[in-house]
């Protein structure tokens, strides 16, 4: 009954001030009902398990032309809260969870990319993705479905539906097409801020109406029981709301606990699929990051650096990676760790997603 309350109140929020649907935009996003279609051999994934989750297509509005403000200007973050951040050249930008968990889709140009931030409140899962699909720029909607418990995107120029977790179109003309991926930094706003304390943050000024001092799902985040619709399977191994790295690898997950870091920068050195990667987090700082262990086709070996941020590890020739896994002092500068795809979850979000899912231990 509790939760049922919630879901009413959920639907309460999400429903003030937006536009009515107009008159193809059914409120079970899209023609034919929950699953978006009538047919449902058209998906890739099983049919019966895509849902409706309530505020139909375009219910939870993305944000299409998001206004920055400076950090300092940011008083409505508090130091614990979460953010996405992303650097590109010079210029830091951050995408607070706040945000995110009122409109799950940012669609920005930045440096020179095309990009749609993409964030799933239910499953805590958020990642860049390009803009550009099959050499057509695009931006990416809420669809109001959901596989999983995990957001569901469309891509507007083809009306296709995607996975999230999956990272590929999963439904429409597009079909099997995988997203280009650019991976996030999430961390606190006090973390991010000291890091790059010239950055931009995404502005409450969006156009809509919402409490963005409000965490629209209840105590979502910390009851390890509650998961809000129904999943295939679940992984007994962490408790379900724990957070976790996962690195994504065609069928299979790897995924680092959190809990196993310190208050220190912690480095793990491992492999996953033919890859040597570098694993670095640091629970009190609240971040674990990943990337493929090879610069100039040479696997490196690499240091901790303490106390230095966004500067978190250092290697034998000298050169000095931030968080985004650029050298950004050294023989190297200007060059970069090879990016793998990577996404900060819940524990309980991967067992439904992927074949094989291992969990690091030391």
């Amino acid at each position: 009954m509790k939760h049922a309350k919630l879901f009413s109140l959920m639907i309460l929020f999400w429903g003030i001030g937006l536009p009515a649907c107009t008159s193809d935009e059914s409120p079970s996003g899209g023609p034919g009902g929950p699953g978006g279609v009538n047919n449902s051999a058209d998906w890739l994934i099983p049919a019966s398990e895509v849902r409706d989750g309530g505020p139909g297509k375009d219910g939870i509005p993305a944000l299409d032309s998001p206004q920055f403000i400076a950090a300092s200007e940011a008083s409505y973050l508090l130091p614990g809260d979460l953010v996405l951040g992303l650097v590109i050249g010079n210029e830091a930008r951050a995408y607070p969870h706040k945000i995110l968990d009122w409109h799950e889709i940012i669609n920005e140009d930045f440096g020179g990319q095309k990009l749609s931030i993409i964030y799933c409140p239910l499953t805590g899962t958020g990642i860049g993705w390009d803009r550009v699909v099959d050499g057509k720029e695009t931006t990416f909607g809420v669809s109001g479905l959901l596989y999983n418990t995990n957001i569901i995107p469309y891509d507007r120029e083809t009306g296709s539906n995607w996975s999230q977790l999956l990272l590929k179109s999963v439904n429409g003309t597009l079909s099997g097409t995988s997203a280009k991926t650019t991976s996030l930094v999430e961390t606190t706003w006090a973390v991010w801020k000291k890091m790059y304390p010239d950055s931009k943050v995404v502005s409450t000024n969006t156009g809509f109406g919402r409490n963005y001092n409000q965490y629209p799902y209840g105590d979502y985040k910390t009851n390890q029981a509650f998961i809000l619709f129904p999943v295939a399977k679940t992984d007994g191994r962490l408790p379900a709301k724990q957070r976790v790295l996962a690195v994504i690898s065609d069928k299979k997950i790897k995924a680092y606990n959190l809990d196993l870091f310190t208050s220190e920068v912690k480095l793990v050195a491992d492999q996953f699929e033919g890859k040597n990667l570098i694993v670095a987090g640091n629970k009190s700082d609240n971040y674990i990051l990943a990337f493929e262990n090879k610069l100039n086709g040479q696997t490196m070996n690499f240091t901790p650096v303490q106390n230095k941020l966004p500067i978190i590890i250092s290697d034998q020739k000298g050169n000095q990676y931030d968080v985004m896994g650029r050298v950004v002092t050294g023989p190297d500068l200007g060059k970069s760790l090879p990016e793998v795809p990577r996404m900060m979850s819940y524990w309980f979000s991967w067992a439904s997603f992927y074949e094989t899912i291992e969990l690091y231990s030391p």
